[in-house]
C-alpha cells in the first residue's frame, strides 16, 4: 500500500479544520472587534443566579386603583355625595360659556351631554355680570385673568400628558395646560387643614379631593362653613382613602350636580329650585 499519499491528505484536511478555530481566537491587544462584542452580549449572563439584567426602572405606581361609583357620607355631621374615580381611566374637563351663565348649558346635566360626560358639577367662581373670577383653560383655551384672593387660592389642572393635579396658586403659568380652573380657598393641603379658613358662614359647598396619585373625589357637601369641611377633610374622606388635597369650589346658590345611571350608584341629580345659573362646570369623562 502506498501510505505517503494518503497521510498528506489526511494532514491537509486537519489543516483545513483548523482554520475556523484560528480565526475564532481574540484580536491583536486594543479594542474588541464589533462581531466578538456582540457575541459577548448575546451570552452574557449575571454573576449571581437572582441578580436581575440592567432595566429602565419603571414608574412605581401612585396610587391603588379604583373604580367609578357614587359615594355617600355623612362625616361630623357634613353629608357628602359625589363621584369617586381613577384619573387612569377618567377625566374632568372645563366645560365654560363665553357669553355668559346659561348662554350654552342651563344646567349641569346639559353641560354633561355636550362632552358626553358621566356626570358635571358647576365649578369656578363668576361675577355678578357673568364674568370669569380667575384663570381657566378649556381643551387648551386660556381665558379669564389670575385671581389673587383667597377664591383663587388653589387649581384644579390636567397637562398636555393627561396628568391631572391639584395645587396651590404660586408661579401660574397657563402653558402646556389642557385643562385648568382656578378656585378656592384651598380646604387641604398635603394632608393637613388649611388654617384661616372662615367659620361663621355655613352654605352648600362644592369640592374636589385628591389623594396626590390617581384616586379623585369630587361632588357637595351639606350646609356648612368651610373651617368645619377643612378640619372634617383633614381627619376624613368622603371615600375610602385620605384627603391630601382638597379644594372648594363655587356653592351655595350656584350648587348643581348631575350624575348618570351609567355610574354605579346613579343616579343622582341636586339642583335646588333656588339655584342661578352658573358660568363653567367641571365635565366627568371617559378616557
Amino acid at each position: 500500500m502506498h501510505l505517503r499519499p494518503m497521510r498528506a491528505a489526511v494532514f491537509g484536511v486537519l489543516s483545513f479544520c483548523l482554520i475556523p478555530v484560528a480565526c475564532t481566537q481574540a484580536s491583536p491587544s486594543g479594542s474588541p472587534t464589533p462581531s466578538s462584542t456582540a457575541q459577548r452580549r448575546e451570552i452574557s449572563i449575571p454573576a449571581k443566579a437572582d441578580e436581575a439584567a440592567a432595566v429602565p426602572t419603571p414608574e412605581p405606581p401612585r396610587s391603588p386603583g379604583q373604580a367609578i361609583r357614587l359615594t355617600r357620607a355623612t362625616l361630623s355631621g357634613i353629608t357628602f355625595e359625589g363621584v369617586a374615580f381613577d384619573s387612569r381611566n377618567h377625566r374632568l374637563a372645563v366645560a365654560d360659556q363665553p357669553a355668559g351663565p346659561g348662554s350654552l348649558y342651563p344646567d349641569a346635566k346639559a353641560a354633561a351631554a355636550s362632552r358626553q360626560g358621566l356626570a358635571a358639577f358647576n365649578a369656578g367662581f363668576f361675577t355678578p355680570e357673568g364674568g370669569l373670577l380667575g384663570k381657566i383653560v378649556s381643551a387648551g383655551l386660556p381665558a379669564g385673568s389670575w385671581n389673587r384672593s383667597s377664591l383663587g387660592s388653589g387649581l384644579f389642572r390636567e397637562d398636555s400628558s393627561g396628568r391631572m393635579a391639584l395645587s396651590r396658586r404660586g408661579g401660574e403659568s397657563a402653558s402646556g395646560q389642557r385643562e385648568l380652573l382656578q378656585s378656592g380657598p384651598l380646604l387641604v393641603e398635603n394632608g393637613v387643614t388649611v388654617s384661616g379658613l372662615d367659620a361663621a358662614k355655613p352654605a352648600v359647598r362644592m369640592l374636589i379631593a385628591w389623594d396626590g396619585g390617581n384616586r379623585w373625589w369630587i361632588g357637595r357637601s351639606s350646609a356648612c362653613t368651610l373651617a368645619a369641611l377643612g378640619t372634617t377633610l383633614g381627619h376624613g374622606s368622603p371615600t375610602s382613602w385620605p384627603v391630601r388635597m382638597g379644594l372648594n369650589l363655587d356653592g351655595g346658590r350656584s350648587t348643581d350636580l348631575w350624575i348618570s345611571g351609567s355610574v354605579p350608584g346613579g343616579p343622582a341629580n341636586f339642583r335646588p329650585p333656588w339655584n342661578r345659573q352658573v358660568r363653567n362646570f367641571l365635565v366627568l369623562t371617559t378616557r
